[in-house]
């Protein structure tokens, strides 16, 4: 992976962003050094699957931590991994300051306890919530989606499953491969076939297939 950083300092960029909204101890601090490495990787991986232009430079993946989108992305992991691999006392202290940070940054809502695929894309994504749903690689969402749940119950989504802006998807809904909501679709507890874009709101939806 190649960026336009070195990326050795990308440890001290999460901890001067982080230092300028909470206190951050020497622990903390080393947790993030120490792992920073295993999360670029993540995110090569990730990035890999990503067809953006700015993404990749030729054959190369390509990150700058001065992209918006992708440094989403790696505080996504960073504090996912923090979360769910790393332990020592307040580890979840840390990985809610990473969230939170994200939140601050991005205007996104992403939760370090949501369990995102190897490989997805957020475009654009102010006022996005992505819920604790079961995703699959491929996810892609921009501006002002919501992954919810209702009941207690969330959604199942595919590979290759997009939300055009505005979309919502909702409770008990299981979705098949490569499907679509189109901007402003609300969908709530609805089962949708492989290959479907989905228009309107539940339980008035429209599916249409490509021929």
């Amino acid at each position: 992976m190649i960026s336009n950083v070195d990326l050795a300092y990308v440890p001290d960029f999460v901890i001067n962003q982080l230092s300028n909204f909470f206190p951050i101890d020497d622990i903390e601090k080393k947790c993030i050094v120490e792992i920073t490495p295993v999360i670029l990787n993540k995110v090569e991986t990730c990035f890999y699957g990503v067809d953006n232009k700015y993404f990749h430079r030729g054959e190369q993946v390509f990150f700058s931590p001065f992209h918006s989108g992708q440094w989403l992305i790696f505080l996504y992991y960073l504090a996912n991994y923090i979360s769910t691999k790393v332990t020592f006392p307040d580890n979840k202290v840390l990985a809610d300051k990473v969230y939170y940070l994200n939140k601050i940054l991005h205007s996104v809502d992403v939760y370090h306890e949501v369990e995102l695929p190897t490989s997805f894309f957020l475009e654009h994504p102010v006022g996005t919530v992505l819920g604790r749903a079961s995703y699959k690689d491929g996810f892609m969402a921009y501006q002002n989606c919501t992954v919810g749940g209702n009941k207690g119950h969330y959604p199942s989504l595919g590979e290759n499953f997009r939300m055009m802006s505005g979309s919502k998807i909702l409770g008990n809904s299981r979705v098949g491969n490569n499907v679509t909501l189109a901007a402003n679709t609300y969908v709530k507890d609805t089962d949708i076939p492989d290959g479907a874009t989905v228009f309107g709101s539940s339980p008035n939806l429209v599916f249409k297939f490509l021929k």
